[in-house]
């Protein structure tokens, strides 16, 4: 899942960064509210997770902006602003959660994982299938119930997969879901990820459709 983060307090956004990594998203990060819609259009972000109190543009018109450019793109706000006010203006822009600051890591993990359930097939933190199972709250994963260790991007790919259940993945799509602006991509990089993966899993639970990408059947 590719997040992206808006918001100018330059420490706390480098510790969400490095928070939302090490729970497997990719996360672009920008402290205007300019270049959060630019980057809303270009439609490759999953969820934008947005500061109300940004230098240039009011969060609230950034919001609004943002549900005029993709209604479908679930926005969670994130502020140190206080009222109900606030809150119910939020939601009824079409907000889908609201974070008042100071708050946990886990808090938000869990606000993002409610979101996330609500995007995909899963109904629950565990997708299991086929002596698979892969724990999104853990980040662990599981072959026979033995604990597989994979790479950051390994995880993210087969999450992917397993949270899409007989949708197939093309290569660009898990590009954009797994990398973030600036990265360097290899034109064969997600194919080496996929190959490694296979190697940790029972054969063909990933299927390659030639000329179209990747999928996991539910069956």
């Amino acid at each position: 899942m590719r997040l992206l983060l808006v918001e100018d307090d330059l420490p706390l956004a480098r510790e969400l960064k490095a928070s939302l990594h090490n729970q497997g998203y990719a996360v672009d990060h920008f402290d205007t509210g300019a270049q959060a819609l630019a980057a809303v259009r270009t439609n490759t972000a999953d969820l934008v997770i947005l500061d109300l109190g940004l230098p240039d543009i009011d969060g609230l018109e950034v919001l609004k902006q943002i549900k005029t450019i993709n209604k479908q793109l679930p926005v969670l706000i994130l502020t140190a602003r206080d009222g109900v006010e606030h809150k119910v203006k939020g939601l009824d822009l079409g907000a889908d959660d609201y974070l008042a600051k100071p708050f946990s890591s886990d808090e938000l993990f869990a606000r993002i994982r409610v979101i996330e359930r609500k995007l995909g097939n899963n109904t629950s933190a565990v997708i299991s299938l086929k002596n698979v199972s892969l724990d999104t709250t853990a980040t662990a994963f599981c072959v026979e119930g033995e604990t597989v260790n994979l790479s950051r991007r390994e995880f993210m790919i087969i999450r992917v997969l397993m949270e899409n259940l007989d949708r197939i993945q093309s290569k660009e799509s898990l590009e954009n879901k797994l990398y973030e602006w600036g990265d360097e991509i290899s034109s064969n990089t997600i194919e080496v990820h996929v190959s490694n993966l296979r190697k940790k899993l029972p054969s063909d639970f990933i299927k390659t459709i030639r000329g179209v990408g990747y999928v996991v059947r539910a069956k």
